[in-house]
This record gives C-alpha cells, structure tokens and sequence, in this order.
C-alpha cells in the first residue's frame, strides 16, 4: 500500500514481540523485575505491552476503515473479526489435552486478553465510523471521567468504595458476582467487565494518533510527542486520585500508557518515516502476522506446559535441561528461554512475510 506508514507496523511488531516474550519466561519463579507485572498500583514496563496494543489499534483502524464505505458489508467484516477474535480466546481458555480437550464448564476463564482485544476492536470501529473527532475526544473524556467517578463513588454491598484489592472495589465485585469461577483470580481479572470501558479509550487515543498520520500535518513527530507528554503529565496528576493501575485500567493508566505509546512510536516515525532510517525490520515482520504470533505462541506454551515429562512438564524439561546451569542465575536462565521463544517466532514471521502469507483475523 503507497500510504502505509512503517512506523506504525514496526510498533505493533515490537508491541506483539514483547507480548511473547513478557508471557513466555522460562520460569515464573524468576522474573526480572521490568517483565513483572506491578502487583497492584503502580506500572512496570511489562504493563506498557497490552495498552500499547489496543493504542495501535486504534491506529490501525484509522488505515483500515477511514476510506471504507459505512454500510452493512462493513459492519459485518468488523462483527466477523471481533467473533473470531473473541472465539480464538475462549479457546485459549477452554482447551486441554484431555479428552475432549475442553475444560470442565466451571473451569473455563470467560474473559483474555484476544477476547479485551476483540470487544475494543469492535467499539472503537463503530465510533470511528460513526463520529467526527470531536465527538470522539468527547465521548473519550466521558468513559475517562464516568469510570473514575463510578469507580470512586458508587458503595459496594453497603461499603465505601476503594481503588484497592478489596471485595468493595466495583470492578472486582462486578467480575465477581458477573464470572465467578470463569475468572482470572476468585477476587478479581484484569480483563474484566467494568475495566474494558477505558480500555476502548486507550483504542479511540490510538485512533486520534492515527487521524494525525494520515493528516497533512506539519512536524507530526514533534506534535505526536507533544501529545505524549500532555497525556503523561494529566495522566500522573489523575495518579494522585485515581492511582495509575493496570488490573483496573484505571483513566490514568489509560493516560499514562497513551503518552508513552505516542513518545515511542514517534520516535520510531522519525527515524523511519521521516530520516528514512533502516530501523526494526524484523519487527515489521512480526507485525504483519501479530494476532496469529501471539496466539501461536499462547496455544503452543499451554501445550508444553501440559505435555508430562516425570515430574514435570515438557516445558519445565526444556528449561531445566537446556537453560538452567550454575555458571548463570536463574533469572537469566529463564529470561533467555524468553528470548529463545521470542527468536522462533521472529524466525517464522520472517518466513511468513517472504512468502507473504499474511494470516488475517
């Protein structure tokens, strides 16, 4: 396509590559601080990732829908991809090698990470189709201010409310008493019910970026860096009332993911797309497969980790006896068995991309 900006498939590239690797350690018990999650308020690098993937999104779909008819066809081309997605994670969460490779009902975890990825992909579509940008940046403001105000006010069980792990906190009674046992957690799950209302805003300020891109826009580099550093200063100023929280996709987690994810990519648009810089190939690559990497690289990490080898899995087996040795700790050993996985799937989008089988959702 002569209007694609490579900036923006490097960036999802590299947002899919570091999905791979932050889910895929060789062992969870020895985690580098930065591949953590925070535990609760706060953020870690690792926290960026999956904000930075709906932000791109939303980009995507500004390339992908701005010059599309807005009539049934297109309508049902998104309902088609945001049931795939949604489907493709459910069976992420149902499957088991044990005959009949389903879960026991009770078991099986109802919300994920491609299931948040599908109902955002679906909405923030609709809106974009639907609304100018300045209804958007309103409707954005509203989810924002809407879910910190529910979120801050509305008692629970007769309780005050609270930001914190707590059976009064509204998101996690709601993902409660709505999943149950289909959770992440019994408390709570960070792809919950309430939480996926901001979680569409971290999707529509992708698609504000995206409109700047395909502007004609003087310096977009220099305006999109602005935009990230205005969204980083409200984001951390809403901290000091809304604390930043990825579990909850708290609004100034929403802010403060969207600034990094604006400084970042236009970084990237500058070396790329303006110095025309050879840069991130290989994340270009990813990109273009990024959905099926990831869920390769999910499915294909569930197997090894039910596969039985003694008294461990076929993953543990690999670890301990490819990966772990005395002459290194077992962080490293466990982070390179993380770069190892990430390598294999590098390789094959590299493949997939020369003989350009792009696999669409």
């Amino acid at each position: 396509m002569k209007d694609r900006i490579l900036s923006v498939d490097i960036f999802r590239g590299m947002t899919i590559v570091l999905m791979i690797l932050v889910n895929t350690p060789g062992t969870w018990k020895a985690v580098y601080a930065p591949l953590r999650h925070a535990q609760w308020h706060g953020y870690t690098p690792t926290d960026l990732v999956f904000p930075f993937f709906l932000f791109i999104v939303g980009t995507s779909i500004v390339f992908a829908y701005r010059n599309k008819p807005v009539n049934a066809g297109t309508y049902k081309k998104i309902v088609v991809r945001t049931l795939k997605l949604i489907g493709l994670g459910l069976f992420l969460g149902a499957f088991t090698l044990s005959f009949p490779f389903v879960k026991d009902f009770a078991d099986i975890r109802f919300p994920g990470v491609l299931q948040r990825i599908g109902v955002v992909f679906f909405f923030a579509s609709l809106l974009f189709l639907n609304f100018n940008y300045k209804t958007l940046i309103g409707i954005a403001i509203a989810l924002l201010v809407g879910y910190w105000l529910i979120m801050g006010l509305v008692p629970v069980n007769g309780m005050e409310p609270t930001f914190e792990r707590a059976p009064n906190n509204l998101a996690n009674y709601i993902d409660v008493q709505v999943f149950g046992s289909h959770s992440y957690k019994e408390d709570y799950d960070p792809e919950g019910l309430l939480s996926t209302l901001p979680s569409i805003v971290s999707a529509l300020l992708g698609i504000f970026t995206g409109l700047i891109l395909v502007s004609k826009q003087a310096k977009k580099a220099t305006l999109l860096m602005g935009i990230g550093g205005s969204f980083l200063i409200l984001g951390y100023l809403w901290d000091l009332v809304f604390p930043i929280n990825k579990a909850l996709w708290s609004s100034s987690f929403v802010l403060v993911t969207a600034g990094w994810a604006n400084l970042i990519l236009a970084l990237i648009y500058y070396l790329t797309d303006v110095r025309k810089i050879s840069f991130g190939t290989i994340f270009r690559y990813a990109g273009a497969n990024a959905i099926v990497l990831y869920f390769m690289s999910s499915f294909i990490s569930k197997v090894l980790g039910m596969i039985k080898v003694g008294d461990t899995s076929l993953h543990g087996w690999l670890f301990d006896t490819i990966y772990v040795h005395d002459f290194m700790s077992l962080q490293m050993s466990s982070l390179l068995y993380g770069l190892t996985v990430v390598a294999f799937y590098c390789g094959l989008a590299y493949v997939l991309y020369q003989r350009k089988i792009f696999i669409k959702v």
